[in-house]
């Protein structure tokens, strides 16, 4: 199935808006529970904005969704480092959100690689990012000393599901790029629902906005985010969990058989 594209659309209007991680919250779950998610989404376009914010490149989510995932009409993508609209499948860089992160991160990526080239654990991820480095984590070589290199550089670490390593510029991380999105577009923010499942999604989380993890998510995030009252525990797992919380926050109507 594809979808069409929103054409970059003012979502400050919808009843709802869906903020989520892709890789095992939005993609993750059963092949039907993320068909009901994703045909509920394309039927009430009207009433439901969609918002990517992902550790992942703008290449990825140009391609995730020419086969056959709903287009968001926003993107924070790449750790928190990228802020866009989305138009005609088209994704644009949304200058005056990212200034300060442009000024945060300067020109550091050669500084990252050359302080991190052969570190003990870390194995430099190939896609090249504007405003951070990322590296694949092994934790059985992992040498401890990394953070402490980069913190020396003036940078945040970012360790999620003990598999990827993130160099990322100082404060910057998907939960402070999604407020400034959220007021930048003026979208209320009880409309809002956060949804992730690793510690790369817990400053999303733990933001302000209604949140939640879910089922499935890295035991880390959970320990992080528990007794949080505007954070839901999801039990189904993925796009079933973004359901449940739609259901437990009453933020819309739901699908039938849900």
């Amino acid at each position: 199935m594809s979808f069409d594209h929103p054409h970059g659309r003012d979502i400050a209007g919808c009843r709802f808006v869906l903020a989520t991680d892709l890789d095992g919250t939005f993609l993750g779950g059963s092949e039907q529970d993320r068909a009901r998610l994703y045909d509920w989404i394309e039927a009430n376009r009207q009433t439901i904005g969609l918002i990517f914010v992902t550790g992942r490149d703008p290449k990825f989510i140009g391609e995730l969704c020419d086969g056959g995932v709903p287009w968001p009409e926003y993107v924070v993508g790449d750790v928190g480092t990228t802020i866009a609209r989305v138009e005609d499948g088209k994704i644009h860089p949304i200058e005056p959100l990212e200034v300060e992160i442009a000024e945060t991160w300067g020109s550091a990526g050669d500084t990252v690689r050359a302080a991190l080239n052969g570190h003990p654990g870390l194995t430099l991820q190939q896609t090249e990012f504007r405003y951070r480095v990322s590296y694949d984590l092994d934790l059985g070589s992992f040498d401890e000393s990394a953070h402490a290199k980069v913190q020396e550089l003036g940078h945040d670490v970012l360790v999620s599901d003990n598999r990827y390593f993130d160099v990322l510029p100082r404060g910057i991380s998907k939960g402070p790029s999604l407020r400034r999105l959220v007021t930048h577009l003026g979208i209320e923010e009880n409309r809002v629902l956060a949804a992730g499942d690793t510690l790369n999604d817990l400053s999303m989380l733990q933001c302000g906005l209604r949140a939640v993890a879910v089922g499935g998510a890295e035991q880390a995030l959970l320990d992080q985010v528990a007794g949080l009252p505007q954070v839901h525990t999801a039990k189904a797992i993925g796009a079933a969990g973004i359901l449940e919380a739609v259901d437990v926050f009453n933020l819309h109507d739901l699908p039938e058989g849900v």
